[in-house]
């Protein structure tokens, strides 16, 4: 419990101040080196299932992913929703992780026909290549492609870390304090319905705040809020079956009191993407 204190003591200040003061290329850069942390890890997890990705190549796509969110997010002004304006970025329609994610197939299928990669292990390499690509990396990266919307862009990134952060915090000492009914004892034996109400509590009244600082009706917030919490538990209970079926506790002891990065990020992984989407029609117009 201490060593989880001190941890979250240090690194949240220093990645609130990045958020809000570095250049966006600092929070891209920065963003990639732990998105591309927890998906070394992921891959560690899908090696003791007997599963070997292509690591490297999906590495080098997963950087590329990241760099495009980074030229969208300056490029272009992109919220879904009734008042939607678009500017068209620097490389036109080359620049979009379609792109990427159809470079990256291509690259999986050269592999598994060209290289020493045994037949038998190229359809699993190819999963679990996709699987790190799609399921952890890509819905990651809209953290920097929001982060470029300019001016609101580092607001929502907070916004989303503060939801999350929130919610973690809450159902901990919830789940701890009163928990009593499993959630899903076959993933995580720790986690209870009451931790999870407390998980969506602590997002909301995060959510709330947000409202009151920026002087802005509540209820759009809130709402977002409450799809991202819900988005967040399910990444968790994801990342939990991930380690179940490599029978291991933690994705890795990076740090300390928290396991490792895929284990600290697993709840953002799927809010970041619900925030993007959800701020558009939600948020627009109404801060």
């Amino acid at each position: 419990m201490l060593k989880r204190i001190v941890t979250g003591a240090i690194l949240i200040p220093i990645v609130v101040l990045v958020v809000y003061w570095a250049p966006t290329w600092v929070v891209a850069i920065i963003a990639a080196g732990v998105g591309l942390l927890a998906m070394a890890e992921f891959f560690k997890l899908t090696a003791k299932m007997g599963l070997r990705a292509f690591a490297p190549w999906t590495m080098v796509c997963a950087a590329g992913l990241f760099a495009v969110q980074w030229l969208l997010g300056i490029t272009e002004v992109r919220w879904l929703g009734p008042n939607t304006e678009v500017i068209r970025g620097l490389a036109g329609s080359y620049e979009s992780p379609e792109v990427i994610l159809l470079i990256f197939v291509l690259g999986c299928a050269c592999i598994g026909v060209m290289s020493r990669v045994a037949f038998a292990d190229v359809l699993p390499g190819i999963g679990a290549s996709a699987a790190g690509l799609v399921f952890v990396v890509l819905p990651f990266s809209y953290l920097v492609r929001m982060e470029g919307q300019s001016p609101q862009g580092p607001m929502l990134v907070l916004f989303t870390l503060a939801i999350v952060w929130a919610g973690d915090t809450a159902a901990y000492f919830v789940g701890k304090s009163i928990g009593r009914v499993k959630m899903a004892p076959a993933l995580s034996p720790n986690k209870t319905w009451e931790g999870a109400a407390g998980n969506v509590a602590g997002s909301l009244i995060a959510g709330y705040c947000f409202a009151l600082g920026l002087h802005a009706g509540p209820v759009p917030w809130l709402v977002t809020a409450l799809l991202a919490n819900v988005a967040g538990q399910v990444g968790d209970l994801v990342e939990s079956a991930y380690k179940r079926g490599a029978g291991v506790k933690d994705s890795g002891g990076l740090l300390p009191g928290h396991g490792g990065m895929l284990d600290r990020m697993d709840s953002l992984i799927l809010a970041a993407p619900v925030v993007w989407l959800a701020a558009g029609w939600l948020l627009q117009g109404r801060q």
